[in-house]
Parts: structure tokens; C-alpha cells; sequence
């Protein structure tokens, strides 16, 4: 026997446990304190520690069931509580979260309709007041939840922002999502929904009796409708539903216009507060064939239509104590409702009392019984809305609404009304005061008679005082725009964050201050916690601390780069020499977690002396739980990091400055992974910091992949390297450029084969002028790593330097390429391979640097990219440095073809014939006649190895003329354009070396 628990309270919630008690479950019932009428009706009450919708309160409650019933309401269309339920080993009685996902989603579920060609309205996520210009009159719509909240009617465009801020606020606080769309206003229009059990229609009801948006009266089946209209309805909810492969219960609602047409208004896949009219004319039990859906039974849904059903809402229109509660009764009228006499009565929760469903053969008698059913209903010691909807069933043209005519009618309590619900806080001369969400809004009343008191909660539209029309006038208040008051003075004083004396000793020194770095990097920047101060209160004045300590050190923000956004963070170093506060952990964790979140590139400024010992506003001890050192290292591979030195940068601001993709650096940097004090702390010597890990060290040995001149320089690089990353945005894939003659490059590799030329004069040619960025020039020296442009379009291109080693691939150069292939990679950019390489170093020496291991790697790293490649040799393709050169065969790359000057073979040809002919060459004894012969072996291997007869054998594509060399590369750009976002990582990350 399985165990349900309802997540929900009210009428629903006695609903449903009722349901689940028919078919011999256990249940178990979520209450709290001051709302626990419905317990009663469970096998078990838990005291729920927490509100309704705190996910995890309820999935602690759940201990011990196999169900888990949402009820109606935010729960119920929440994808994120239905995939916990899963997780947790619950069934949730509901669709799969994915399809709560697609259909929650207003804005997704309307492009869903017009997919599968159902009619939608015209609608817009942005550019609202063009659209309303475009359209006139919109509803203003929140893209999450339901039951009309953060629904708004516009029909004057002065109206519209506040009216979109109005809904904005109302879904978050609803639904915690506050995006919102618009979409066109039809009106008059009738709202009709079509009741489904998975793909199965059970009917449709009309629910255009309703106020502000909030349903009233609903009617089954929906009068007047066309049976042709009435199938085109059901045929559209019926194609949405097999489009999302429905499950469970679920309506698809349309607005339909006095002409007969329709549109799509929204799907809700849950159950509807009024499955209670489908019932009735149905025969069937809706919740519980919900729940066997769940279990996994399929329900018997055979059933005759049967008469007409209304369903009448009745709800709270203030607090109290219910001191009479009697219900109607008799032939054909239900009464759902979770209240008895002494229940107390308050709006904290949905005003819904009672609903009372009334059913008979025809329309018109169930008319008149639900009037009868109204004036037989007695509530004393609460106001309800019964008086209204008993005089709304008197209106002629009740069966014939439209969704404007309950709002249209006049109103016969007429005074001030609550702009929203809240709780009445004071009642002073002439207003009262209701507060919701922590504000207070003041409601003239003039000299009405007030008619609720302090501490009542009360419905937005909830008469507060009566007696006359009040037509109260706001007076117009003059303001002045230029007055500045108290608290935003001092607001501004706090961000005036000029030091004279601080910056006058960084321009002493020809330094730059951090915020002149970030100026000169960002546009539009914006920063994230800059009143923050060190964590010193216990030592130190908040007045020094403000003055010496302005944004604990660090000034973090998103700025726009090239046109596209990126975090941006620098160290201070005339804030405790650029260390790594309590408060500026926590802004880096921020500005780290909101570049995963929003894919962001992130531009470091490093200079600091690592972490600070002398915060004392904390409890911690060692500060190994730190998160950014973490949150930054896993950003490697999803977003390009770039980090720059200036100055000195040790312990954990050369951790964060080693993460990044490209260390951009000063030629007075000096970089260590600890400073002079931790070193002479470590009993390792006395050093000046200008002596640890200078740029003479650094750029040679691979740390540092751009050496520039000063701070201004290392601006422009940072933004030109993040320029190859950013896709279309502005100023990086360029409608315009430049490249040299390309007949140069006929000229620039030697005829004499053995004659050594520069390289980079080849890819400064090849590519766009001015496009080259090389990285780490003086590490590897064998192997050429830059990202370069070719008509525009970014791409790695990776370059043996004949004029290092002849060109021999080392294990320094093999580290370089496969890293940067890795950084490629991970971003997207095309690879090109300019191949003129001898093969891999060898020999005694070059094994003591564990080539073996470093040389396979680039290979390792070639043969796994998945971004397009392309191979040119230049001149020499030999042996397994070439098939490195080449991703590891000819045969891989998009494309491989020679200039002229190639020459391949499995090995150097001098090597060759060497080893191949050592016996016919040992044989000669004339020195003379040895060397004529081997030259003219040599000769006659280079003659078989030359491209054009490797070309001949189809080993590579081409030989081509060098000045054709940028067609055959853009043949490699082709392919989609940008290249796919991606959702996630590509590669788990970037290789730091």
C-alpha cells in the first residue's frame, strides 16, 4: 500500500487525500501552526518547518511516503521540486520535469503552439513599447506560474513600465522567476480551456467570468460554441499534448473571439481548480485517476457527457474566526472546502474558502440552482464574496461573458480599496495603511467609514472604507530633481574613491591605478562591491578602514570589452599591498559564480602580495575552506581567462595569475608562487622581491606568454587576445581587413633547402595585417604558437622555426603546441599547421628532458581536437614530428597540402641514406667518391620525397602556389558560423602549461 504525502493545503488538499483514502492509500498531510484545517482528513499530520514552497522542508516531510502530490499552485508546475522528488525517490503525480519545464514556460509553451500549428497571438520578450506602438493595447504577462498573477492589461503606453515593473514584481514574489513578455490584447474575448488526461480529451469550460484575472464562476461544457469550433479546440489542445508526449493531467487554454476565431493562451500541466465542473459532467474522478497515472495504472476513462456543471468560487474577503459555517446541500451540489465552524480565517494563504459545484440536466436549471445553492450558503464571523456572485448570477448576460465583464461592472460598495494584499499596519486621518512585502502603501480615504481594523489582512481590491464615491486627490508635490537628500549624499560620498596621496606615488613610480586599468580596458563598467571594506573592525576604525581600505582591495565588475561583456578584477596594490582580504575572497567568489552563470570571459589584474594575515572579522582558522582559488580554476576551459602582471605577484595572486589561458605581463613583473617572507621563512634565504621570479626567468621558461612594456600595452594585448574569443562581438570578426602581397611568401622560403629563414615573416604575411598574437615566443622555441586572423576570421596557427634546432620539435616546443591546441580546442578556433620540421628531437641529451613523454603529448593533443585543421608544409615533413605537425597522419586534417618547397619522408633524407645505404657507402674507400655518392643518394631520395611526387601518390591534397595559400585556409572556415554555444565545458579544461 503506497504512502501519498500532499504538498499543498486548503480545499485541494482535503481533495485530494480524500482520493487517494478511496484506493486504500496511507496518506500524510503537510500543516502548519496557524493552518491545519485539512489535517484531519490524513492518516498523519507533519508539522511543516518551513512555508509551502520551501522544497526542501517538504522533501523532509516526505520521509517515509512513495508520493508526493503538489495539489495546485507554484509546487505543482515546478521543475526543479519534481526532479528533488526524483532524486529523493519519490514520484512526483505530475508530468516529467522536463515538461514542466517546456510548459511552465509561457514564452516556450506559446512557440511550442506555433510550431505545431496552432494559433498563437502576436507577442514580444522585449522591445515593449515598440511592440505596443506596433499592436496597440497588450496583457503584460509573467512567463512563469499562474492563476492570473503578474497579468497586467495595458491600453495606454504612458501605463506600460510600470505596469511591466508592477508584473515583474508580482511573478518573482509569486513564482521566484520575474521575467515577463506581452502579448497583443483580444478583446472581448471568452476563455475556454480543454480539460486532458494525457493525450486523451475530456471535454472543454468556459472561465470567462473572472476578476483582475482571477477566475470566478466556470462552466462545463463551455456554451455557445460551434461543434466545428468547439473540434478545432480540442484538436489543438489534443496536437500540443502529443507534441510534448503528455502525461498526466493537464489544460490547454485559448481565448476565443466573438467571430470564432482562437488563439493559444496557455497549457497547465497540473490539475485545475475547477476539475470539479469536468466531474460532474463527466462521471469521472479526475484526481484519482491522476494518482493511478502516477502509480502507473492506467484509469478507466469511459464515460457519457452528461448535463451541465458550474462551479462557483467563494473566498475570503477578510479575516476572522468563523462562527457559523454551513453549506448548502441537497440534489445535484457539491461543496469542496477544507473550513468548518471555528476555523480561522486569514488571507496570509489563497482567499479561497469554498467551492461550491452545482450540476443538472440543462444549463439553465444549474443556473438557478447555483443561485439557490448561494443564498442556502451561511458564513458568520469572516466576509466572503458570496453577496457578489450571487448578484454576478443575476446578470443577463452571465452565460454569455466575456473575460472584461466582470471588471466592467459597476460596483455597489463603492470607497478605497486595497492596492494589493497585504496587512492592515494603521488607520490615520483621512488613509489607511496596508503593507505588503515589507512596504507600506498609503491609501487615501477621505472621510469614508473605515471598515477594517489594524492587524486585518486583506485582499488586493478589498473594500477598506464605504459610505461615499471617493474621488480623492493626491496633491501634486513639486520636487526638486537637483536636491540631494541625506542618505543618498552619504551614499555618494562612500563612492568617491579618489586617494590623492596613493595615486600621486603610483604615477611617482609611472604606475597606473587600478581603476585608471579598468577604465582603459572596460566601457560601461559596472562594479560589484565597492563599499566592501577590510575585514578589520575589531583593529581599526570604520573611518580608517573607508579611507585606507576602499573595496577591500579589489575592484571587481562586468564591463564590455571589445563590445562583449566580461569580469573584470583588479588587485589594489595601495590597499595592503594588493592582498587577498576576507572581503575580497567573498567579491571574487561572486564575480567567479556570475561568469559561470552568465559565460563570461574574465580579465584578472594579479599584482598583490597574496593573502592578508591581519583580517580579523572572522571565525575561520586555517582559511583552506576558501571557494575562489576553486571557483576560478573551474572556469578553466569554459570561458577564456586572462591574467595580467604589473609589479610584484606572489603566493595566491600568482595562483589566480597561473589559472588563466594567457599570462599578459610588465617587463618590472616579478612572479612567484611565494615572496621574499615566505621564502626567508622557510629558511630558504634572503631575496629582494625584484630577485624571485623576475620577467628574465619568467618568459623563458614558459610562465609568461605575452611581455610587454608597461600597463597601457598590457591593456591592448588583453583586449586583442580576448578578441579571437568573443564570436560577432563588436570589433573581433572584422568586415574589413588588410594582408600583405601574398607573392611575398613565394620568396620567403629558400630555394636552397638547407638555407634557415624566419618564419614568423611567413605567418606575419599569410595573415590579416596587424592580426598576429604570439604567445610564448622564447619558451619553445622550435614551434611558433599565435592566434591570427585570415579574412577577418580568428584561428590558432601553430609554425616550426627552421631557425631553432633546424626546426626539431623539442620537449619544451611539444609542451607549447599541445597546449595551445588544447586552448584552441577549447574554444573553437580552427588550427592551421605550417610544417617544416626535421621530426623530433633526439639523442641522450634530449632524453634527459623525458621527451618520450612531452613529444607524445602533442600528438596525444593532435589527435583528439574536433575543430577544423588544416596542414601546409612549408618545407620539410619528416617522420613521426611531421605526423605530429599533422594531428598524427596526413590523412587527418581537412586539408594537407605543400608549397613547392616540401619534402617528405619517414625520416630526414641525410638520416636516410645513412642508415638505409651504410654497407654500399662503407664499401667506397675513397672519401672523395663517398661523398660525391651520397649526395647524389641524397639527391635522388629528395627527388622521390619532393611534394609534387608525394602529390602524385595522393598522399596530400595539393601542391600549391604560396600566394594561394589564405584561399585554401578559408576553405577551413566554412563551417558554421559562429561556432555552436555550448551549454557546458568542451574540454574538462585548459591545460595551465
Amino acid at each position: 500500500m503506497p504512502t501519498l504525502l500532499v504538498a499543498n493545503r486548503g480545499e485541494i488538499a482535503v481533495r485530494v487525500l480524500r482520493a487517494a483514502a478511496d484506493l486504500g492509500w496511507r496518506t500524510v498531510a503537510l500543516v502548519t501552526d496557524s493552518d491545519d484545517a485539512h489535517g484531519r482528513f490524513a492518516d498523519r499530520a507533519v508539522r511543516l518547518q518551513g512555508s509551502y514552497l520551501d522544497v526542501d522542508a517538504v522533501l523532509a516531510a516526505a520521509d517515509g511516503c512513495d508520493l508526493v502530490h503538489p495539489g495546485y499552485g507554484f509546487l505543482a508546475e515546478n521543475a526543479r521540486f519534481a526532479r528533488r522528488c526524483a532524486e529523493a525517490g519519490l514520484t512526483f503525480v505530475g508530468p516529467p520535469p522536463e515538461v514542466l519545464e517546456l510548459l511552465g514556460d509561457k514564452s516556450r509553451a506559446r512557440a511550442l503552439a506555433a510550431e505545431v500549428g496552432v494559433p498563437v497571438l502576436a507577442g514580444a520578450e522585449d522591445g515593449f513599447e515598440d511592440f505596443f506602438r506596433a499592436h496597440g493595447a497588450v496583457v503584460v504577462k509573467a512567463v512563469a506560474g499562474g492563476g492570473g498573477k503578474g497579468v497586467r492589461v495595458v491600453r495606454r503606453l504612458a501605463d506600460l513600465a510600470a505596469a511591466v515593473e508592477r508584473c515583474r514584481a508580482e511573478a518573482l514574489a509569486a513564482f521566484g522567476d520575474g521575467a515577463v513578455f506581452v502579448e497583443e490584447l483580444l478583446e472581448p474575448a471568452r476563455h475556454v480551456e480543454v480539460q486532458l488526461v494525457g493525450t486523451t480529451v475530456l471535454g472543454d469550460r468556459d472561465c470567462s467570468l473572472q476578476v483582475r484575472h482571477q477566475k470566478l464562476v466556470e462552466v462545463a461544457p463551455a456554451p455557445d460554441l460551434s461543434p466545428d469550433l468547439r473540434s478545432a479546440l480540442h484538436d489543438a489542445a489534443a496536437t500540443i499534448a502529443r507534441a510534448v508526449r503528455y502525461t498526466g493531467l493537464g489544460t490547454v487554454e485559448f481565448l476565443v473571439a466573438p467571430d470564432g476565431r482562437f488563439a493559444f493562451l496557455e497549457a497547465n500541466p497540473r490539475l485545475q481548480v475547477e476539475h470539479t465542473v469536468t466531474e460532474q459532467v463527466t462521471g469521472l474522478d479526475l484526481v484519482r485517476a491522476q494518482l493511478l497515472l502516477a502509480a502507473e495504472v492506467e484509469p478507466d476513462l469511459a464515460h457519457t457527457p452528461r448535463g451541465s456543471a458550474l462551479q462557483l468560487r467563494v473566498s475570503l474577503t477578510s479575516t476572522g474566526r468563523l462562527s457559523a459555517f454551513v453549506p448548502p446541500t441537497g440534489p445535484g451540489v457539491r461543496v469542496d472546502t477544507h473550513a468548518s465552524v471555528g476555523y480561522r480565517a486569514g488571507l496570509g494563504f489563497d482567499p479561497l474558502l469554498a467551492k461550491v459545484v452545482v450540476h443538472a440536466d440543462d444549463l439553465e436549471t444549474a443556473l438557478r440552482r447555483a443561485r439557490r445553492a448561494l443564498d442556502e450558503f451561511t458564513v458568520d464571523g469572516a466576509r466572503t464574496n458570496i453577496g457578489f456572485l450571487r448578484g454576478l448570477l443575476d446578470h443577463p448576460d452571465v452565460l454569455k461573458a466575456h473575460t472584461g465583464l466582470v471588471d466592467s461592472l459597476p460596483r455597489e460598495d463603492t470607497g478605497a480599496r486595497a492596492p494589493v494584499q497585504g496587512t492592515v499596519v494603521a488607520i490615520e486621518s483621512g488613509s489607511v495603511v496596508v503593507e505588503a512585502m515589507k512596504m507600506q502603501h498609503v491609501v487615501p480615504i477621505g472621510d469614508a467609514r473605515v471598515l477594517v481594523e489594524v492587524g486585518d489582512t486583506v485582499a488586493e481590491g478589498a473594500l477598506l472604507a464605504e459610505g461615499v464615491d471617493l474621488a480623492v486627490e493626491e496633491k501634486a508635490v513639486e520636487v526638486d530633481l537637483d536636491d540631494v537628500r541625506p542618505d543618498l549624499a552619504e551614499t555618494m560620498a562612500r563612492h568617491d574613491f579618489t586617494r590623492p596621496e596613493a595615486e600621486a606615488k603610483r604615477h611617482a613610480a609611472n604606475r597606473r591605478t587600478v581603476r585608471e586599468n579598468i577604465a582603459d580596458l572596460c566601457e560601461e563598467f559596472v562594479e560589484y562591491g565597492g563599499l566592501a571594506i577590510a575585514a578589520q573592525r575589531r583593529r581599526r576604525s570604520l573611518d580608517e578602514l573607508v579611507e585606507r581600505t576602499p573595496a577591500d582591495g579589489l575592484v571587481a565588475g562586468v564591463g564590455r570589452v571589445n563590445g562583449g561583456q566580461v569580469v573584470a578584477l583588479s588587485y589594489d596594490y595601495t590597499v595592503m599591498a594588493g592582498t587577498q582580504g576576507l572581503r575580497n575572497h567573498a567579491k571574487k567568489d561572486r564575480m567567479f559564480e556570475l561568469a559561470e552563470q552568465r559565460r563570461l570571459p574574465v580579465v584578472l589584474f594579479a599584482e598583490g602580495g597574496g593573502g592578508r594575515p591581519g583580517d580579523t572579522d572572522h571565525g575561520g582558522v586555517s582559511g583552506l575552506d576558501c571557494m575562489a582559488f576553486h571557483l576560478f580554476a573551474k572556469l578553466s576551459g569554459l570561458v577564456p581567462l586572462v591574467g595580467i602582471a604589473s609589479g610584484r605577484c606572489f603566493a595566491g595572486n600568482a595562483v589566480l595569475l597561473g589559472t588563466c589561458d594567457v599570462v599578459i605581463a610588465t617587463r618590472d613583473a616579478t612572479i612567484g608562487m611565494g615572496g621574499p617572507a615566505m621564502i626567508e621563512g622557510g629558511g630558504l634565504g634572503v631575496f629582494r622581491p625584484e630577485e624571485v621570479g623576475p620577467v628574465d626567468v619568467q618568459v623563458p621558461n614558459g610562465v609568461i606568454d605575452v611581455l610587454v612594456a608597461d600597463e597601457a600595452e598590457a591593456v591592448a594585448v588583453a583586449k586583442k587576445y580576448l578578441s579571437y574569443f568573443q564570436g560577432h562581438a563588436e570589433g573581433t570578426r572584422t568586415d574589413t581587413w588588410e594582408c600583405g602581397d601574398q607573392r611575398l611568401l613565394r620568396h620567403l622560403v629558400p630555394e636552397n633547402r638547407v638555407r634557415a629563414y624566419d618564419v614568423r615573416a611567413v605567418v606575419e604575411t599569410l595573415a590579416d595585417t596587424g592580426s598576429v598574437l604570439e604567445l610564448r615566443p622564447e619558451f619553445g622555441r622550435g614551434i611558433v604558437t599565435a592566434l591570427v586572423r585570415v579574412e577577418g576570421r580568428p584561428l590558432g596557427l601553430i609554425a616550426n622555426d627552421p631557425g631553432h634546432l633546424g626546426g626539431a620539435i623539442d620537449a619544451d616546443a611539444a609542451d607549447k603546441a599541445a597546449r595551445f591546441l588544447h586552448l584552441c580546442d577549447a574554444f573553437d578556433l580552427p588550427v592551421v599547421s605550417l610544417c617544416d620540421t626535421p621530426g623530433f628531437m633526439v639523442g641522450p641529451d634530449a632524453e634527459r628532458t623525458a621527451t618520450v613523454r612531452h613529444l607524445t603529448r602533442m600528438l596525444v593533443a593532435g589527435a583528439n581536437l574536433d575543430v577544423p585543421f588544416g596542414f601546409i608544409a612549408l618545407r620539410k615533413a619528416y617522420g613521426l614530428g611531421a605526423q605530429a605537425m599533422a594531428a598524427g597522419s596526413l590523412k587527418v586534417p581537412l586539408f594537407a597540402v605543400s608549397w613547392p618547397s616540401g619534402e617528405f619522408g619517414p625520416m630526414g633524407l641525410e638520416g636516410a641514406v645513412r642508415l638505409g645505404y651504410r654497407r654500399e657507402l662503407d664499401a667506397i674507400d675513397d672519401p672523395a667518391q663517398r661523398k660525391e655518392m651520397f649526395e647524389a643518394m641524397v639527391s635522388a631520395a629528395y627527388e622521390h620525397g619532393k611534394a609534387l611526387n608525394v602529390a602524385s601518390a595522393y598522399e596530400i591534397d595539393d601542391v600549391i602556389d604560396p600566394a594561394d595559400t589564405r584561399r585554401w585556409i578559408t576553405t577551413l572556415l566554412t563551417g558554421p558560423d559562429p561556432a555552436p554555444v555550448r551549454t557546458g565545458k568542451k574540454r574538462p579544461f585548459v591545460d595551465t602549461w
